[in-house]
């Protein structure tokens, strides 16, 4: 029971407490940022929801994005908030390891992990999905040459 107790205790802002991991940091903000870019602006974000908007949403899809940045305009407001609260250079893990505990973080950074693995995996079918296509189209190309 002492130990459940434990993980759900809100944490001090201390930003000595947050270096003592057993985990050795190896990516630094640049690799972490190139990361980022590259799961946000990568080739899946125009190919694939442009091919859904296009066959199944219509004209709402409009609609759907601006949505989507109103919405990305009020997680910057509570980032910012969260930010001058608290001292300390981090995502959504460090806050939530401070105002709700250990265990909530834990969750949440194993969260952001997957959100990476789906956005990557996504950048993923929409290349293969080029590939697929240059190559049908060169055998096209080749084979027309000949008959």
């Amino acid at each position: 029971m002492k130990e459940s107790r434990r993980l759900l205790v809100k944490k001090p802002v201390n930003p000595a407490s947050f270096n003592q991991g057993g985990l050795a940091k190896t990516l630094n903000a640049f690799s972490l940022t190139m990361m980022g870019v590259g799961a946000i602006v990568g080739s899946g974000i125009f190919i694939t929801p442009g091919i859904i908007a296009a066959k199944y949403a219509g004209p709402a899809a409009m609609l759907s994005f601006v949505i989507a940045a109103v919405v990305c305009s009020l997680a910057a407001l509570c980032y910012a908030e969260f930010s001058s609260t608290i001292p300390l250079a981090g995502s959504a893990y460090t806050y939530v390891y401070t105002v709700f505990g250990e265990f909530l973080a834990w969750i949440l950074g194993w969260s952001l992990i997957s959100e990476y693995l789906f956005a990557v995996s996504s950048v993923a079918v929409s290349w293969s999905s080029y590939f697929q296509n240059l190559i049908r189209d060169c055998l096209k190309t080749k084979n027309s040459g000949i008959i």
